[in-house]
């Protein structure tokens, strides 16, 4: 039986969905990969599960160091795009693989091959991390409540999201105003 994904926000972007494997809960830091079963979780998600599909990722204790290492670097980056160190060990995930590029009988083919299985959820977010600095980097953002840590790629129409959640953190901003405007009358 399949254990439900407790984190408050899932189904981001590959890099993003990474990245809010940690989150606040109750004014405390949770991380999904504190538990032997939160790597599972992760890879069993839909985000991951389909863009890993067709490839057999191990939840094991090298792919979980693989995963933090990546986590490490897009942290560092998502705020702070510049951050040497951040490139750094983002560059060192990446040099773990590549595409190839290739054609048959149905037309172009890419494929990703990585040096070990191991790097494949890793480097797979990692690429997917510049791909969305490639497409609208203005839209990662931070979610906009300052106790939380989560983030999102903004795909509304107009590029106006605010928070990681409406029900959640816009939510709670929402009653906080509404509390402030109401307790000064």
């Amino acid at each position: 039986m399949a254990i439900p994904d407790p984190r408050p926000l899932a189904g981001e972007p590959l890099s993003i969905d990474l990245l809010n494997t940690r989150w606040m809960e109750n004014e405390t830091l949770r991380d999904l990969f504190d538990t032997p079963d939160g790597l599972a979780v992760w890879l069993d998600s839909d985000i991951a599960a389909r863009e890993l599909s067709g490839h057999e990722v191990q939840a094991d204790r090298e792919t979980l160091d693989a995963l933090l290492a990546a986590r490490s670097a897009l942290a560092a980056l998502i705020d702070s795009p510049a951050d040497p160190a951040g490139l750094k060990a983002l560059n060192a995930v990446l040099a773990h693989g590549c595409v190839r590029h290739g054609i048959d009988g149905d037309g172009p083919v890419q494929r990703v091959e990585v040096d070990s299985a191991l790097w494949l959820p890793a480097w797979v977010a990692a690429d997917n991390y510049l791909r969305l600095l490639g497409d609208r980097p203005e839209r990662i953002r931070p979610c906009a409540n300052p106790d939380c840590v989560l983030h999102f790629y903004d795909t509304s129409k107009n590029g106006t999201r605010r928070w990681c959640s409406m029900s959640g953190c816009g939510n709670r901003a929402k009653a906080s105003r509404h509390y402030a405007r109401h307790r000064r009358d």
